[in-house]
């Protein structure tokens, strides 16, 4: 296996250079293009920052967005992403964290980058694409180079209220890559529709699947995945074949009952991951497109974005529930319980990882690291880090592994153990109810359940008393416009604590 993302591109520009690897509704860049530019760009950054150096990035949902992250790796330095329509506070809390030298911003980002007071040098990339490429100086990068450098920190919610950077190596990424692309069978004569923003932890795939394939990339516009409709229009224009997109995508499609008019043509790979998928929703999704792939993926950023698969066999029925498979090639999945002994098959266990897919750490947070990445307790013999994801599982006699939820997701109410996500999976059966986070107040022993849609708080009391066990019925149901997220998609569940006072 090839260990450098950089030496890959420029194979694959070297037989596919003129063809299209990544585009969006304006522009478009070919293998070429995109293996030039990042080399302008990293040889001018050679020249700015010393090697494994982070670089803060603040660019838009773009073609060029992508090649700025490799040019930061051709000057043999790590990309951070930022997203400058997040507040000004989360921004500034970042840059504190990440503390780099240089921020680089396109146009759309650059005002809100000078608002953040940053000491720093903040640089725009069209400048810097216009530098000649310094050979030399890259030459010199890469032989410095190792395969467990930092590629790239993605920042995700932390639970002190601060982000926390999550570095990943090159090397990390090469792995799940290439285990991805086997899994799902994609090749140069795909095109894949990018869903997640740039800056967030699922856009890895459809960033690098190009450069492993010489499969074409199209950024879909944002505004097109609230309009299904308008969704598979685009994706029949730009002749889609495989995405891996969030749930939400999909249940939103189904809700708003867009198959009825029309449906994806040229879509024959689905890989969906985030969250549980209704099989309400993809059995809707199967039936309409019969001979597509799906499969559910599971896993944390530091895991480099996931670790498990498991390729759906034949239509589901609306009351299954989905196994999140066996581990991708590399990575070491097992169960530990609170005392950290390896559970037996069929018992539930905190799902554990292992491998050269994990993350290096938090950047910048040494006391959070040691805490979260910790010597495998089944393992006395030689160093070997584990991290343990927070979230409960089951493994079945033939190595497939179940789901159980979250460790800080599962309550004891009224003398029953209860998963807050099966009130939520309840919830999203009844059409008329959009999106929903179920919550408990353990001093009332109250379950709370927050939603948004058209349904009335009577509607969906009857709904819940007709397929919940009593126990398991919110006994407070409280309608929303919209539920409050923090910057990186999740529910905020403290706004919602906050709410329940």
């Amino acid at each position: 296996m090839e260990i450098s993302v950089l030496r890959l591109l420029e194979k694959t520009a070297d037989k596919f250079g003129g063809k299209t690897a990544y585009a969006d509704s304006e522009n478009s860049l070919t293998f070429a293009e995109v293996e030039e530019k990042a080399k302008r760009l990293g040889s001018a950054l050679s020249e700015m920052i010393p090697p494994r150096s982070p670089v803060a990035i603040m660019t838009g949902r773009n073609v060029l967005t992508p090649v700025v992250f490799l040019g930061v790796v051709y000057a043999g330095c790590f990309y951070a992403p930022m997203d400058c329509t997040q507040p000004t506070a989360r921004l500034k809390d970042i840059l504190s964290v990440l503390q780099p030298k240089i921020l680089l911003a396109d146009s759309e980002g650059m005002k809100t980058a000078k608002e953040l007071g940053f000491e720093g040098e903040i640089l725009l990339t069209d400048d810097l694409f216009a530098h000649d490429i310094d050979r030399c100086a890259l030459d010199a990068r890469a032989r410095s180079a190792c395969a467990d450098d930092p590629l790239y920190t993605i920042f995700t919610s932390g639970s002190t209220g601060k982000p926390k950077g999550v570095i990943t190596s090159m090397m990390s990424l090469m792995c799940y890559i290439s285990a991805y692309i086997e899994v799902m069978g994609i090749d140069e004569n795909d095109r894949l529709g990018n869903q997640s923003p740039l800056d967030y932890i699922a856009a890895v795939r459809d960033i690098y699947i190009p450069i492993f394939t010489g499969a074409s990339m199209f950024i879909i516009p944002k505004q097109c995945f609230m309009m299904p409709a308008e969704l598979f229009r685009v994706m029949n224009e730009q002749k889609i074949t495989a995405v891996g997109w969030s749930v939400s995508v999909f249940t939103i499609a189904v809700k708003l009952k867009a198959f009825a008019e029309s449906k994806p043509e040229y879509l024959k790979k689905v890989c969906f991951s985030g969250s549980v998928m209704p099989c309400s929703a993809l059995k809707a999704w199967q039936e309409a497109l019969p001979d597509t792939k799906f499969v559910n993926q599971y896993g944390p950023t530091e895991c480099t974005a996931s670790c498990t698969y498991h390729e759906v066999e034949g239509i589901v029925d609306e009351g299954d529930t989905l196994p999140i498979g066996k581990p991708y090639r590399n990575y070491r999945v097992f169960l530990l319980d609170d005392n950290d002994k390896e559970v037996p098959v069929g018992e539930q266990g905190e799902i554990c990882v292992a491998g050269p897919i994990l993350a290096l750490g938090y950047y910048n947070n040494k006391e959070l690291t040691d805490k979260s990445f910790i010597q495998n307790p089944l393992n006395k013999a030689f160093g070997e880090l584990i991290y343990k994801t927070g979230d409960y599982g089951v493994l079945r006699e033939d190595g497939v592994m179940l789901f159980k939820g979250r460790k800080d997701r599962q309550i004891k109410h009224l003398g029953h153990r209860v998963e807050l996500s099966e009130i939520e999976s309840a919830a999203m059966r009844l059409d008329s109810i959009k999106d929903s986070c179920a919550m408990y107040q353990k001093e009332k022993e109250l379950i709370w359940l927050f939603y948004t849609g058209t349904a009335s708080v009577k509607e969906a009391a009857v709904h819940f008393r007709g397929i919940l066990p009593g126990f398991m019925v919110p006994r407070k149901l409280i309608q929303l416009e919209e539920l409050p997220h923090l910057p990186n998609g999740k529910v905020n569940m403290q706004a919602l604590k906050d709410m329940m006072k």
